[in-house]
Order: C-alpha cells, then structure tokens, then sequence
C-alpha cells in the first residue's frame, strides 16, 4: 500500500477545496492510502511515513501563505536528506497569477530532493479587491477535476511504482 500525504492551508476554501478534490483523485487507487493534514497539524514524521505528496495552499502577495510557509519551516531540517526523489505536486489557488508561490514550494522541494510529478496546478479566482480575496471561494468543476486528477495521477504511478 502507497500513502499519499495532502498537507493543505485554506483561508477562504478554495485550496482546501483543491486539497479535497485532489484526496478523492487519489482515493480511486486502491492501491494508495490518502492522508490529509491541515499545514498547522502536520509534522515531520507525517512527511516520513508518505510515499509521495500534494501541498495546497493560497499564494498571498505573491508567495505561498504563512501557514503552508511555516509548515515547510518547521519540517525543513528534520527530514532532510530522508526524502530523496519522492514525488510531489503542487496545488496553488491564486487570485490572479499564482507563480510566486509555485516557485517559492518548488525551491524547497527541490533541496527535499523530491521530484515534481507534475507542474503547479494554479487555479486562478480573479479576486482582486479586499472584498473579493476575503471571501469565501467557490471553484468550477472543471478546475476540481484537474485536482482530482492530478491526485488520482500521483496515487496511480505510486501504486505502479512509475515514480
């Protein structure tokens, strides 16, 4: 059994709700077991005990949230050098680009030495004015199955032993 870890951090709904969609992908594996924690819950041992990863988070001005950031904090030195060439991918909700933060998780991944299994699924929401990045999101179908099917994606070529 292959056990993908979902490390996710949320504050209006919409990375959690990639988060989510991507778990229900990876659920379809038979083969894989799916774990999802909140950034704040999540530890080192949870990072050891995984096969492979999806990290989803918001970027906020123009850089992976503080919660997803201070998870990756915590859990730097702990595991490193102990998760070489592990797969990962990343989920991004962005209000318009997104790219700031999928270089920025990218950049610590790569010293992890895990390897990306797919690129960064950004999901933009248009939201540009306080009262828009504030409130809760709701994403399109079309953007929740991307998510799923880059969850199921993972939990596949682990259970195949393709990465």
């Amino acid at each position: 059994m292959k056990r993908v870890l979902i490390v996710w951090h949320s504050r209006t709904g919409a990375a959690r709700a990639m988060a989510e969609a991507a778990a229900q992908g990876a659920r379809r594996e038979a083969q894989a077991e799916v774990r999802m924690l909140a950034a704040n819950e999540a530890q080192a041992a949870d990072l050891l005990a995984a096969d492979g990863y999806l990290f989803a988070c918001p970027e906020n001005l123009a850089a992976m949230s503080g919660a997803m950031k201070e998870f990756f904090d915590r859990s730097y030195y702990p595991v490193l050098e102990k998760l070489n060439g592990r797969p990962y991918a990343a989920l991004i909700a962005a209000g318009s680009d997104g790219s700031g933060a999928a270089r920025q998780m990218a950049r610590i991944c790569t010293g992890w030495r895990l390897k990306p299994m797919a690129e960064p699924l950004i999901v933009g929401t248009d939201a540009q004015t306080p009262e828009a990045i504030a409130a809760p999101k709701r994403l399109s179908a079309d953007a929740l199955q991307a998510c799923a099917d880059l969850g199921e994606g993972l939990a596949v070529g682990l259970a195949l032993g393709v990465f």
